[in-house]
């Protein structure tokens, strides 16, 4: 398995950093070194700027509809202090998520931030990290000698934000150090340059969502390409960091056999030899609310993602809500199939989980 770059032939334009069109900033994020170096970012790009009394709270959003208002918050960044530091719990991928931006650049049709921010799509980064770190501290104290697992992108997509906050780039130096702990974090974005000379010890695990190009073209807007992540990825490798890729939401499609084992095998052709001994994959079947679903439909009206609950298993959640799933033939059939196409061209690896 030879190590090579992606080398689809694709004349477009390599996927930009993103810029927001417009920030608001809480007034106490200016009385920290990070919030003062985002405003000297914002100011330097001549982006307009707003002052709002909370990061939860924005009542001057422009737009004149709510999908007006969705559009602009999705371009919108607001810079605030993250005032509640207990950590929630984010299993299976880790024990606890570390807060650092809540929030997604991406138009991703399926994604559970639907619904999980309900009517604050807007992208939120937090400045005060030194205290979400202490809180880090506190629960790896609490849990030693068992290793911590923090999940940096329950909420959000931290590698998509990095060039404009540069708090990712501090949790993996900051994590380096500690034995009992470990950083874990899944993008979509392939802007890694930041990371690659950081001092790591192998203490962070980088994924990178990946799906059939049938899923990324149809559901994917505003994202890397996949031919972007993939070249991402080898770089990450080459860095000495910890691999692993998210295949999600699986989608049952009209040629997902063949979609999905072109997939793996173009991570086979991609990857030096070294890294693909030792890369981890998580397996995420599709899945959606009736809440999830009747947002997507309105803000995304012309999707094409099937959400037919009649064709739906529903699947009991930890806290009395449900989700619809595959059935459990269908759910089967994906999981053997996947998991073998992976075996194959990946002997070496783990599958974490499939969900």
């Amino acid at each position: 398995m030879a190590s090579q770059s992606v080398t689809r032939q694709d004349k477009r334009r390599e996927t930009t950093l993103f810029v927001p069109d417009l920030v608001y900033f809480e007034p106490g994020a200016l009385a920290y070194p990070k919030g003062q170096q985002i405003m000297g970012w914002v100011q330097s790009q001549g982006i307009e700027y707003r002052m709002t009394t909370s990061h939860n709270r924005i009542l001057d959003l422009p737009g004149a509809t709510d999908t007006e208002k969705y559009r602009i918050a999705k371009r919108t960044l607001v810079v605030g202090v993250r005032k509640t530091l207990t950590f929630d719990q984010s299993k299976p991928s880790a024990e606890y998520a570390i807060p650092i931006g809540t929030g997604c650049i991406g138009h991703c049709h399926y994604c559970y931030l639907q619904t999980t921010l309900g009517a604050k799509p807007y992208i939120r980064v937090y400045v005060n990290t030194d205290d979400i770190w202490a809180a880090a501290m506190r629960y790896i104290e609490e849990r030693k000698p068992e290793i911590t697992r923090f999940e940096a992108s329950c909420t959000s997509d931290p590698l998509s934000i990095e060039h404009i906050t540069g708090s990712l780039s501090e949790l993996i130096e900051r994590m380096a150090d500690q034995p009992f702990g470990k950083l874990r974090f899944v993008t979509k974005y392939h802007h890694v340059g930041p990371l690659l000379p950081l001092r790591h010890g192998g203490r962070t695990d980088v994924r990178f969502s990946i799906n059939s190009d049938y899923v990324i073209r149809h559901f994917e807007p505003a994202t890397s390409r996949f031919e972007e992540r993939i070249e991402a990825a080898r770089r990450i490798a080459e860095a000495g960091y910890p691999l692993g890729f998210i295949i999600a939401p699986i989608m049952w499609h009209d040629g997902w056999e063949d979609e999905y084992e072109k997939l793996i095998m173009t991570l086979a052709g991609a990857l030096p030899r070294e890294a693909s001994e030792r890369i981890t994959f998580e397996l995420i079947q599709h899945r959606f609310t009736k809440t999830a679903k009747a947002i997507i439909e309105k803000r995304y009206p012309k999707s094409k993602l099937e959400m037919n609950i009649a064709e739906r298993k529903y699947k009991w959640g930890r806290w009395g809500q449900g989700k619809y799933v595959y059935p459990d033939e269908r759910a089967n059939r994906l999981k053997e199939f996947i998991t073998g196409r992976i075996g194959e061209y990946f002997p070496a690896s783990r599958v974490l989980y499939f969900t």
